[in-house]
């Protein structure tokens, strides 16, 4: 694990009521600057793929890609990092659905609502529409899952649903393949397919 791995390890224990003595330190010893706060660990391999493609290291700029688990929880991790904690500058990526949370979880730790940005559903969502249906599903052919996908479009469940809900959906239905899928569809964007919530977010670090 590197370094900034164990700082991530760090604040995750700080968040569930652990000592924040190990995340201080480590902060201070990395010259962290800065924290990426992301609903998932597929969101973080999406941003790391994208900055591993512009050839940054973000963690060598300083910058620590969190995934805090969910929404819900954008608050707590906030106060913990933000002005109130660590004193990082505050960035992230989230949901439409789950923008409120952001907003406020944002307020309360000093950072303003213009330092996250939104997906229209969410950034799988995002992905497939910057690709397309038919590369998307070429991609997954791939991969590998294929025939996972042609059995999971027979489920009487997806009949009816447009192709690009159906695709976003089957991305969800394996453990560990959003994250797979977070790199892969990413790496296989042209410059001027990246999503805007991604292509600022990346801007701003």
């Amino acid at each position: 694990m590197g370094d900034m791995g164990a700082f991530e390890d760090a604040v995750a224990a700080w968040a569930v009521g652990g000592s924040g003595g190990p995340a201080r330190e480590l902060a201070s010893r990395l010259g962290v600057r800065a924290a990426v706060l992301l609903e998932g660990r597929s969101d973080v391999a999406a941003v790391d793929a994208l900055a591993a493609g512009r050839g940054r290291d973000l963690a060598a700029e300083g910058v620590c890609v969190l995934s805090i688990d969910g929404a819900m929880s954008v608050g707590r991790y906030a106060r913990l990092l933000g002005s109130p904690g660590l004193g990082l500058r505050l960035t992230g990526l989230c949901d439409e659905a789950e923008r409120d949370y952001y907003a406020r979880g944002f307020e309360a730790a000093g950072a303003a609502q213009r330092d996250f940005f939104v997906c229209a559903a969410d950034l799988e969502d995002e992905l497939i529409r910057a690709l397309g249906v038919a590369r998307v599903a070429e991609l997954v052919r791939e991969e590998g899952d294929g025939r996972p996908l042609q059995t999971f479009l027979r489920q009487p469940a997806q009949q009816g649903r447009a192709p690009q809900q159906q695709l976003r959906r089957f991305l969800g239905t394996k453990k560990g393949r959003k994250i797979h899928y977070g790199r892969v569809l990413v790496e296989a964007l042209e410059a001027h397919q990246v999503p805007q919530p991604l292509e600022r977010l990346l801007a701003v670090l």
